[in-house]
């Protein structure tokens, strides 16, 4: 992934990485990136460095999560209530976004990107575009995005194709819920991880995350380090047990029809046509 930097592990660091793969790992690694603005002021910096710092951090996190053997990852990078902040730190934000997504290689953008300025639109469809068939390492970028969105999203979707005769009402379940949600093609986050203190979800992966291990910490997130990322998979090793027995009970029973497998296949085509035609649009600056 080109955010990741090449490790700079010390000896030690290598062996904690080595005691603590004796236990379980989790595949799917959810990040609340929260606690930029706080840093920056307690750090007597601008707002927009303290999210700097922040992507900076992410760099690093991402490449303790790849020598842990964690193959995906999903980052809280931008919610849709940010909008609300004032217009000089969303215009900040933006730009900051813009010059990172330059260096998405093999990167997933997650959200409502028609709320976008188009140039970022862009940037993003050329992105997942190039890296839709990777199948190594995954980032996850949800930008522009709240679970409340997301689901109003999917329900639309599997309310148009009933009208369309597409589907019919009997098909509606969970499965089919989670197929056309953003994420459909990741499997549920295992561990759950917030940075600053904050004990909440701010409106992040809420239907994917019943089942997840939550990991709070009160470490402002430019400041996370790889003790706090040993922590908190320690503490997901430490309920991995009771977080398997639930996995295993919730599991959804339905199985897809021909005719839903029929719906999935058609709308994963428009959803490409779509990012194509955006990546072939002029960008707007």
């Amino acid at each position: 992934m080109s955010w990741i930097r090449d490790s700079t592990l010390n000896c030690l660091q290598k062996f904690c990485i080595r005691v603590i793969q004796c236990g379980p790992i989790p595949k799917h690694v959810a990040f609340i990136m929260d606690g930029n603005r706080r840093f920056a002021q307690k750090s007597n910096m601008k707002k927009i460095e303290g999210h700097s710092r922040g992507f900076d951090k992410l760099a690093e996190s991402l490449q303790w999560c790849l020598d842990l053997g964690i193959p995906e990852v999903t980052v809280y990078a931008f919610s849709i209530e940010n909008f609300k902040r004032a217009p000089k730190e969303v215009d900040a934000l933006m730009k900051l976004a813009r010059e990172k997504f330059k260096r998405l290689l093999s990167e997933k953008v997650i959200g409502n990107l028609a709320l976008l300025p188009q140039d970022i639109q862009k940037s993003i469809a050329e992105a997942i575009i190039m890296t839709q068939d990777n199948n190594k390492a995954f980032l996850n970028v949800a930008f522009a995005y709240t679970a409340r969105d997301e689901m109003t999203h999917a329900v639309r979707t599997i309310a148009t194709g009933v009208e369309q005769n597409c589907l019919s009402l009997s098909d509606v379940n969970e499965r089919l819920i989670s197929d056309c949600l953003y994420t459909n093609k990741s499997q549920d986050p295992d561990l759950l991880i917030r940075t600053s203190g904050e004990v909440r979800f701010s409106d992040f992966l809420l239907w994917q995350i019943s089942c997840s291990c939550v990991y709070f910490t009160k470490v402002l997130w430019p400041e996370f380090s790889f003790c706090d990322m040993l922590s908190a998979v320690f503490y997901y090793q430490r309920c991995y047990s009771d977080i398997s027995s639930l996995k295993h009970c919730q599991q959804p029973a339905e199985l897809s029809s021909e005719r839903t497998d029929r719906f999935l296949a058609r709308l994963s085509a428009d959803r490409i046509d779509a990012l194509e035609q955006t990546s072939r649009a002029a960008a707007v600056l």
